[in-house]
């Protein structure tokens, strides 16, 4: 069920339809854009969020799997590192979570 996954680039660059990327606006916003990619007639919806957010990320699954729509799963958790350039030009390794929920 968790695979653990390594790469020197980002990989943020394969957002499809049924991606909500998890930044700083509060819990229930994402809740809220999971909800309704849902209702929609989406599938399968993947959460994506990296360092400090991470926590919020999971926060957003299990409110969307618990109090909104119980009959989805988390059918995929992926975590893994990405590098990334600071402003001094040094690299920085950020940890990354990548999680499926699915009907």
């Amino acid at each position: 069920m968790a695979e653990e996954q390594n790469s020197e680039h980002s990989e943020d660059n394969d957002i499809g339809d049924s991606t909500v990327l998890v930044g700083s606006k509060n819990v229930m916003s994402y809740v809220l854009a999971c909800v309704t990619l849902f209702n929609k007639g989406a599938t399968e919806v993947e959460i994506k969020a990296r360092g400090r957010l991470i926590s919020r990320a999971v926060d957003v699954a299990e409110i969307t799997r618990n109090r909104f729509i119980q009959d989805v799963d988390v059918s995929d958790i992926i975590i893994g590192t990405t590098t990334v350039k600071t402003d001094k030009g040094s690299d920085l390794n950020v940890s990354t979570i990548e999680i499926t929920l699915s009907k």
